[in-house]
């Protein structure tokens, strides 16, 4: 045990053990936030959207909502080369900027195309345009992500 603590494998295992625990803290804060933004855009409070009415485009879109932050917290992890302190602070800024532009993706979807988030969580049944805002989620949390490496 002492071999261990004296090669430096137990001050990395406790920095990483740190840094993991740091990382879900925020990427929970994010995705708190993400999932917050989603619901201002349905009609109800989305989690009783989700569960009760049990909306299929609800879900879709919470669900590439959260995809797309866990890609840029993801890579904002990978991008941060291991310093905790700077890792979390740009992650928690590129989190945001995520959030800020699908909140843009989907006012634009709202303008140009006339896909509605509200209206697609008052359908019943799975509609293509809330697959399409879907898949645009989680390509704006790709690009996002990857911009930052």
């Amino acid at each position: 045990m002492s071999f261990v603590l004296e090669s430096g494998f137990g001050s990395a295992l406790g920095h990483n053990t740190v840094a993991i625990a740091a990382y879900a803290g925020l990427g929970l804060v994010l995705f708190v936030v993400g999932f917050r933004v989603v619901d201002l855009a349905t009609p109800g409070r989305l989690i009783t959207v989700i569960r009760q009415e049990r909306n299929p485009n609800a879900t879709a879109l919470a669900t590439a909502g959260m995809v797309a932050i866990g890609l840029i917290v993801s890579f904002s992890i990978y991008a941060s080369g291991g310093n905790l302190a700077e890792g979390l602070i740009a992650t928690l800024v590129y989190g945001l900027v995520g959030i800020v532009v699908q909140t843009v993706a989907m006012l634009v979807f709202n303008l140009l195309i006339g896909v509605k988030v509200a209206d697609l969580c008052a359908e019943p049944k799975l509609e293509p345009a809330a697959v399409l805002l879907s898949v645009t989620y989680v390509m704006i949390g790709l690009v996002t992500g990857v911009s930052v490496i």
